[in-house]
């Protein structure tokens, strides 16, 4: 069974009937888990893996999602680009809800997530540009071509959630220059990079953070998320079919230098260290 394309989401995105001779995956992984079976098919002409992030029930909080596992069992079914969908807050006036964002950096404020798979031997990746060139350079054609208001950079602050930010918190994040928050970018996009995944986020805008006069509520987000859940419907459909078969990005590469430790000068429980680390890539 493999995919060429991922989507990470809620289930609310996922469209039964684009979807055509879909089978559930169930894989482990040596970080156990993912949030929950694989649902994989033929979406609009490609092979296609939709994972729910938060499981169907939405039955992890984004601290407790099993991001390695996530990645690492799409990695093993071959996907080599990954389109985030992610609902998040505005810090900016003109970023109104219901916009679209195709955030172009990311800024990490969460503090208990491991953030790497390579326990075992440094692994150094670049991360300058957290997110794939091509992907957003299709993402926002395709958002901007539907007609939708579409925001063609923004930086992302993650936070850890689960709770929403307090006034002073949110404020602080203005003062800094962010522009949306939300709680699931990171470390999601730091092991695709590490797994040579490309991975694109698409941020839906369902409020104003707490910053504005009106304090955020469940009810309004939630809302607010079901009506922009059509529009990433439309945006999939319209966005899958757009991407080329091969990837011109840097991602793809990503893990070319990342062992910086030269063969001719290393003791044998770096070499061990090195060997464990090779196998757990190959065998991915």
């Amino acid at each position: 069974m493999k995919a060429e394309i991922a989507i990470i989401g809620g289930t609310g995105v996922y469209e039964h009937s684009a979807f055509k001779n879909v089978e559930e995956v169930e894989i482990d992984t040596p970080f156990g888990k993912p949030s929950d079976r694989i649902l994989v098919g033929e979406f609009m002409g490609r092979r296609v893996a939709f994972l729910p992030r938060h499981g169907r029930g939405h039955v992890y909080s984004p601290t407790n999602v099993p991001y390695r596992a996530n990645i690492y069992a799409l990695k093993k079914l071959g996907v080599e680009r990954i389109i985030s969908i992610a609902a998040v807050g505005s810090l900016r006036e003109e970023i109104k809800p219901l916009d679209i964002v195709i955030p172009d950096q990311i800024y990490d404020r969460t503090k208990f997530r491991p953030s790497t798979f390579f326990d075992d031997i440094v692994v150094h990746i670049g991360f300058a540009e957290p997110f794939c060139p091509e992907l957003r350079r299709i993402a926002i054609e395709v958002v901007k071509k539907l007609g939708y208001e579409c925001h063609e950079k923004g930086t992302y602050v993650c936070i850890e959630g689960p709770q929403f930010s307090t006034k002073a918190e949110s404020n602080v994040y203005r003062a800094m220059g962010f522009d949306i928050i939300g709680m699931t970018a990171l470390p999601e996009a730091k092991l695709a990079r590490e797994a040579e995944i490309c991975y694109v986020t698409i941020a839906t805008v369902t409020d104003y953070d707490v910053w504005k006069e009106r304090e955020v509520d469940v009810k309004m987000v939630l809302e607010n998320m079901a009506k922009n859940e059509e529009k990433v419907r439309r945006i999939l459909r319209e966005l899958i079919p757009a991407i080329p078969k091969e990837r011109k990005c840097p991602c793809k590469d990503a893990l070319k230098y990342a062992i910086t430790t030269s063969r001719d000068f290393i003791s044998g429980e770096a070499m061990e260290k090195l060997g464990i680390f090779l196998r757990r890539y190959l065998n991915i």
